[in-house]
């Protein structure tokens, strides 16, 4: 489950700089932030720092997860921004490849979800205990043995896009965590951080950004 580091040697992908703001675009198998120990010190906010020293982080996405990072340039963006995500005022939106034929054409997933203790980082479904979770998703196509399909967290616990697929009978493709069997040999998390939208710190116009989907 738990595999050695081996991060991709591939070059910053910067798709939007400003005196406020700044938008990556992770590779999938980086850190997007430290771990614990030296072999675990290179991530996308020290190569982002490495050319932007002012650079701060905002939020993260999971080490298998691709896609759109937001990162503020001042202290005062990176709590304007902390508090819109804080707040669920940005949108968010992925796309997955999941095993099988999700149907219907579109959907919502409403389960509340904590961590696994004895399995953490796990995440699982607890109707007791667990915090409130809500993913919007819609089929984009089906393919032979799989589905192409949009999520839209509502909500931004950890893993939630994972296991909310993963309780719906169709895990993503890819991921060391939830998927089991043919559903796990794709080779990487079919999962893409594609699309944001959020308000500038200054001034607090809309503005969207996209990075287009490597799978």
């Amino acid at each position: 489950m738990f595999t050695e580091y081996a991060p991709p040697d591939t070059p910053l992908t910067i798709l939007h700089q400003d005196q406020d703001l700044l938008i990556a675009d992770k590779p999938a198998g980086l850190l997007s932030v430290p771990g614990r120990g030296d072999h675990l010190a290179d991530c996308l906010l020290s190569r982002v720092q490495g050319a932007f020293p002012d650079a701060l982080l905002v939020h993260r996405l999971d080490r298998d997860t691709s896609g759109i990072m937001v990162f503020a340039l001042t202290p005062a963006a990176q709590r304007h921004l902390g508090q819109q995500f804080e707040t669920r005022q940005v949108k968010k939106t992925y796309v997955a490849r999941v095993w099988g034929h999700l149907a219907p054409a579109k959907g919502t997933v409403d389960l509340p979800l904590i961590v696994d203790w004895p399995n953490r980082p796990l995440q699982k479904v607890d109707h007791e205990t667990g915090r409130p979770a809500l993913t919007d998703w819609r089929v984009v196509r089906r393919e032979e043995q799989t589905t192409r399909v949009r999520l839209y967290p509502k909500t931004g616990r950890s893993h939630q896009l994972r296991v909310h697929m993963l309780a719906l009978g169709h895990p993503i493709l890819g991921d060391p965590f939830y998927a089991s069997g043919p559903a796990r040999d794709a080779p990487r998390l079919m999962l893409h951080a594609e699309n944001l939208r959020l308000r500038h710190p200054d001034g607090g116009r809309g503005m969207s950004f996209s990075a287009k989907s490597p799978f």
